[in-house]
């Protein structure tokens, strides 16, 4: 996988349009002063929680015992499953659940909003099939981490000039793509454990 193909992968589990309705929702309560500064302290403690799964990923598999191939055929399935809910979206939040009173912390915004599962998932297989080239995986990481940034921190205004219904339809123009990229991920773990060639 090159840099710029990972790069993609990520910001399509990212999810940014996905994302827009569900951050404006979360800082509705929010004062609009402090709306902006809430936002920039989500994504940055994200883009931490992801560098950590990025830089300790090789240790985890080791802790864990776990195969390359299992990671791919798991993270193909949970990629799958948020992929189907970008398609399909869930009611009454999803994964990010109910919402809270007061201003978001950590949850659900952070966590798992921007570095969901799915995202922790692609980055461990990342650094198991190619682990000499993790400063190609942060480059990628660093980019999918920026695009999904500007489109959040430009919510407001895309959601007025889009529309729902477009950003409706772009998000799951993107989980059509993820599903197939979790399929390709799948059967490459499934052709791993039985040694065949794809």
């Amino acid at each position: 996988m090159t840099t710029l193909s990972a790069a993609i992968l990520l910001f399509l589990i990212m999810d940014p349009l996905g994302n827009i309705p569900i951050f404006l929702s979360l800082l509705k309560d929010v004062a609009p002063k402090r709306r902006r500064y809430v936002m920039v302290r989500e994504l940055l403690i994200a883009l931490g929680v992801l560098l950590c799964f990025l830089v300790g990923g090789q240790l985890i598999l080791k802790l864990l015992q776990l195969r390359q191939e299992s990671i791919s055929i798991a993270g193909g399935i949970v990629l799958f499953l948020i992929g189907i809910r970008m398609v399909f979206p869930p009611h009454e939040g999803g994964i990010f659940g109910k919402q809270g009173e007061g201003e978001p912390f950590i949850v659900p915004m952070a966590i798992p909003g921007v570095a969901g599962p799915s995202a922790m998932a692609a980055l461990l297989l990342l650094t198991n099939t190619q682990p000499g080239r993790t400063a190609d995986w942060a480059i990628a990481l660093l980019g999918a981490w920026l695009a999904t940034s500007v489109i959040l921190l430009c919510s407001t205004y895309l959601f007025r000039w889009l529309g729902e219904s477009v950003l409706t339809a772009l998000e799951r123009v993107m989980g059509m793509l993820l599903i197939a990229l979790s399929v390709q991920m799948f059967l490459g773990g499934v052709a791993a454990y039985l040694h065949l060639a794809v």
